[in-house]
């Protein structure tokens, strides 16, 4: 292993995987750790390294996934491991295997939830064992979901001075972006998943080591009022929620299941239940575009229709321009309510926002997972939070918490404001002698 830490693109030649790449090479922590880049082509390698001015710094390694061998020698000579090579329900699973088994670290930024419950079936316990630290779902699915509800419950713990235990959280997103040849393919592939692996996966709290409270319940039409300005927020089903749902109940369950040695550590608490939407103008807007998403959906489960969508919808290496890339945003709202109290008449509330410039899918995604790979590359293991200290198949908010939020930030690209909005419950408590 080189001297410095040393970060993988593997599918450093797909659209998502050149984008990080780019991102990674003008990072300005740079000099502190070697980029290497992986792919099927060498042709398509030497490309990317001259188009984008390079130089002879980065590594370069040709190397096929289906091959165990190229894994294992490419796998074993770095720090961390970025995976795009998708649809990870196909090509997935041999990469985390090797980073496993040779005690590697990995992100990725699948939104697969039945790829991600064999993963933690699979891995979970051998990462610990080795101390590779997995951490699935670190890009636009599922990372602003996750961090959002680690940070809302890090404001209710630090304006209580202990732990607070939530009753709901609910975001709302607002993006705009485009779609990739990626997306369309690994959304097809579902399609193939054996339907028993698809139905578990579907499952509340699915990919949790313990089962929490009985989720929201769904609605046609979705509505969020903001305490601090007397505003509600409307909208429809969001159609990555059922996955970053799954993915937050994983971060409750292994906050949970940590906390019950000692209730001082962060936790969300027994009653935590999570549901989200997307934000629209009014109630039938919301409704127009929740049958339109159905209406689609169900056009995907027909054959000759999803060949005719096929042709239509960008190829595999296709995705948005540079300036949808470059115009794209995303803002997500969160309201957390902690669960009442005879101490607290009122409802103790939080209100999170985080905000991301760039298209949320690609090049906001490419910053996600670049400063995800940073904090495991670039942090001393006894520096981590504590689940990751032990490795394993983790979230973003287990194992990367604060030191994420910091880098994310100091990247100029996202943004995080975190406040308790209920002023009724505030100020007493502020008043209250001792505290």
């Amino acid at each position: 292993m080189s001297a410095k830490p040393s970060v993988l693109v593997l599918g450093a030649t797909g659209f998502t995987g050149k984008l990080i790449t780019k991102y990674l090479a003008s990072h300005r922590d740079s000099a502190a750790f070697t980029l290497a880049l992986g792919a099927r082509s060498k042709a398509r390698l030497d490309e990317l390294v001259a188009n984008l001015d390079l130089g002879t710094a980065v590594q370069l390694h040709v190397v096929d996934v289906t091959s165990p061998a190229q894994l294992d020698e490419v796998v074993a000579s770095v720090t961390v491991v970025i995976n795009t090579v998708g649809p990870f329900w196909t090509w997935g699973t041999p990469v985390v295997n090797a980073c496993v088994r040779h005690g590697i670290h990995y992100v990725d930024l699948t939104g697969e939830t039945p790829w991600i419950k064999r993963v933690i079936n699979m891995f979970h316990y051998s990462a610990t064992k080795t101390g590779a630290i997995i951490v699935p779902s670190s890009g636009f699915d599922s990372v602003p979901a996750d961090i959002i509800n680690f940070l809302a419950s890090k404001t209710l713990r630090e304006f209580s001075n202990e732990p607070v235990d939530i009753d709901t959280s609910v975001s709302a997103y607002v993006l705009k972006g485009g779609v990739s040849g990626g997306t369309i393919s690994t959304g097809l592939t579902g399609l193939t998943i054996p339907k028993n692996e698809r139905r578990m996966a579907s499952f509340e709290y699915s990919l949790s080591p313990a089962l929490g409270a009985p989720p929201l319940p769904r609605r046609l039409v979705h509505r969020l009022f903001l305490p601090d300005t007397r505003r509600t927020l409307i909208g429809a089903f969001y159609f990555m929620s059922p996955t970053n749902r799954a993915l937050v109940q994983r971060s409750w369950g292994l906050f949970e299941t940590e906390s019950q040695k000692d209730r001082t550590l962060p936790h969300y608490g027994p009653a935590f239940k999570y549901d989200e939407f997307m934000v629209t103008g009014g109630p039938v807007s919301a409704v127009l575009l929740t049958l339109g998403m159905v209406i689609g959906f169900g056009a995907f489960m027909i054959s000759p229709l999803r060949w005719f969508l096929q042709k239509l919808l960008p190829k595999s290496g296709e995705g948005p321009s540079p300036s949808v890339q470059k115009n794209g945003f995303l803002k997500v709202t969160n309201i957390t309510t902690a669960v009442a109290s005879p101490a607290r008449p009122a409802p103790l509330q939080v209100k999170t926002i985080m905000t991301g410039q760039g298209d949320p899918g690609y090049s906001l995604t490419a910053v996600l997972i670049s400063e995800a790979a940073l904090s495991l590359a670039l942090t001393p293991t006894d520096k981590l939070p504590p689940l990751a200290r032990r490795g394993g198949v983790l979230t973003p908010a287990t194992a990367l918490g604060d030191l994420y939020v910091e880098r994310l930030v100091a990247s100029g690209r996202v943004t995080f404001e975190s406040k308790i909005v209920s002023t009724e419950v505030m100020l007493p408590r502020l008043a209250t002698p001792g505290r």
